[in-house]
């Protein structure tokens, strides 16, 4: 049913649900995996050690995400396609859906931060929005 299925994941515990979940659907419709993270950078930094500080951390947090995930789909013989993006989450995950013409988009309904989501509204909300395939959002 789903030839190519991309899973957004930043890291949370939301979103190695949804991985889990992502796993299990392309090896039951044997589906080309492809996972996106994207690293945010401070939008109006002071310093550019403020940008370089804001990427090492972001390297370093999706080196771990990447191992993880990476570990998971090789326990199902599956083949994960790995990308990281530095950019605006929600506008870069839906582009490159668009991009990849994916036919599935599975992500996390809660990121890291609750207080962002409860104040400016849900990262989820936005891309099942705005993205031009079906979005599965897993709890």
């Amino acid at each position: 049913m789903f030839k190519k299925i991309l899973h957004a994941n930043d890291g949370s515990e939301s979103a190695f649900r949804a991985l889990s979940l992502a796993i299990a659907l392309a090896e039951q419709n044997q589906s080309e995996l492809h996972m996106v993270c994207v690293e945010e950078l401070p939008n109006l930094p002071e310093f550019i050690a403020d940008v370089r500080d804001a990427k090492e951390v972001a390297d370093r947090r999706y080196g771990d995400v990447l191992r993880r995930a990476s570990d998971a789909a090789r326990e199902r013989q599956l083949q994960l396609r790995t990308h990281v993006l530095v950019g605006h989450a929600v506008r870069d995950i839906v582009k490159l859906a668009a991009e990849l013409e994916v036919e599935l988009l599975v992500i996390g309904a809660v990121g890291h931060s609750e207080l962002y989501e409860r104040l400016i509204g849900s990262r989820a909300d936005r891309i099942t929005q705005l993205a031009q395939c079906p979005v599965l959002v897993v709890k």
